[in-house]
């Protein structure tokens, strides 16, 4: 049997380009908002695409938060994508509204200090050892980003976590920001691997290898 991959539809994101994107990896794909389907799912994946507010609005419509909470609870993994993965923080902040997250990570999404933005088009990343997400993938490899506002900092303390330290990927547009995380179970990325051509069709082709 294939590897079962539910799409949160939660109002949000690019969902059936993810889907798309994810069927090509072999895995057996279902975009749904119903929450026994996207926990029984081998991976769920959660995208976002416009402001953070309306994501997590859409998002607590369909008991998002807690469906994220519970597979992580059980090391159920989960791929945050774009504004999928800045709802994982505590807050976003934009235009001086303050959103509350999912609150998984540590931390805020802020507006990018950057002479033009959003920050659209191709960039490359700096890419942690041993990461599974980028396993095959050359250093100087470009990823599409659509985006104005970021995870900026890093403030979990692995330290004080039972989950190995993190593997944070970093990018810069005028100010470096978070552009992947892999935390045990919860990995995302802020570029969107299903516009990123055969770069980002491995980073999917890895993670839904991780499933199994």
């Amino acid at each position: 049997m294939s590897v079962t991959v539910a799409v949160l539809d939660y109002g949000s994101g690019n969902l059936r380009s993810a889907q798309r994107a994810l069927e090509r990896t072999g895995a057996t794909v279902t975009v749904t908002s119903d929450p026994e389907t996207a926990l029984a799912a081998d991976g769920l994946v959660v995208p976002g695409v416009g402001a953070y507010e309306a994501c997590m609005n859409g998002l607590r419509a369909v008991n998002g938060p807690r469906i994220i909470g519970s597979r992580l609870a059980g090391s159920r993994p989960v791929l945050g994508i774009c504004v999928g993965m800045q709802i994982l923080f505590d807050e976003g902040v934009e235009f001086g509204v303050h959103t509350e997250g999912c609150g998984e990570w540590p931390g805020t999404v802020t507006r990018l200090d950057a002479p033009v933005l959003p920050h659209m088009g191709w960039n490359t990343i700096e890419t942690p050892q041993d990461s599974v997400l980028f396993d095959g993938i050359d250093a100087d490899t470009r990823f599409y980003f659509v985006h104005s506002y970021a995870a900026q900092h890093w403030t979990m303390d692995s330290d004080g976590s039972p989950i190995a330290a993190p593997k944070l990927t970093w990018s810069t547009h005028g100010s470096r920001f978070l552009a992947a995380v892999e935390n045990g179970p919860l990995s995302a990325t802020q570029f969107h691997p299903e516009k990123s051509g055969e770069a980002g069709a491995q980073v999917l082709r890895n993670w839904v290898g991780s499933l199994t």
